[in-house]
């Protein structure tokens, strides 16, 4: 939540949105997930609505993005929920890579930066490429739809 004479005030002619985004105070609540360094540095982990609930675990999905990025071998990454009878949500990987890369290689690499271990990707999915939306980000509802697809199949 942020305050201040940079933060906008409003949005134009949408009460609703407005009482949405922001508290009685006049705080604007942005949707980003923050946490503090030991040594007092805010540390942007990622985004509200781009989170996962694994079993009641929040898994920021750029906070994974970032790191699995560190891997050589990756271009590009995606992390996405899929559903799951027993955690209500799991994640999957999509991956861009030079090479084809396996997952235990993936795993290692993200439990080598420190990543706890339900915060690891369920799945990996090796791509050519990600869907980008119409304005360049990656399209990760179609991801999503891709996933319930292939669980129809």
């Amino acid at each position: 939540m942020t305050r201040g004479p940079y933060t906008f005030r409003g949005y134009y002619q949408s009460p609703e949105h407005n009482a949405e985004a922001f508290d009685e105070n006049g705080f604007y609540c942005s949707g980003d997930l923050i946490s503090l360094t030991a040594d007092g540095y805010v540390q942007v982990q990622g985004r509200q609505k781009d989170q996962i609930n694994r079993g009641g675990e929040k898994i920021a999905a750029e906070e994974i993005e970032n790191l699995l990025l560190r891997h050589a071998e990756v271009i590009n990454a995606a992390l996405v929920s899929m559903p799951d009878a027993l955690m209500g949500e799991k994640s999957c990987a999509f991956i861009v890579a030079h090479r084809a890369v396996k997952p235990v290689m993936l795993r290692r690499h993200l439990r080598e930066q420190g990543v706890a271990e339900f915060k690891l990707p369920d799945r990996f999915i090796q791509v050519e490429s990600l869907p980008l939306t119409p304005v360049g980000k990656v399209d990760k509802k179609h991801l999503r739809q891709h996933l319930t697809q292939a669980q129809g199949e």
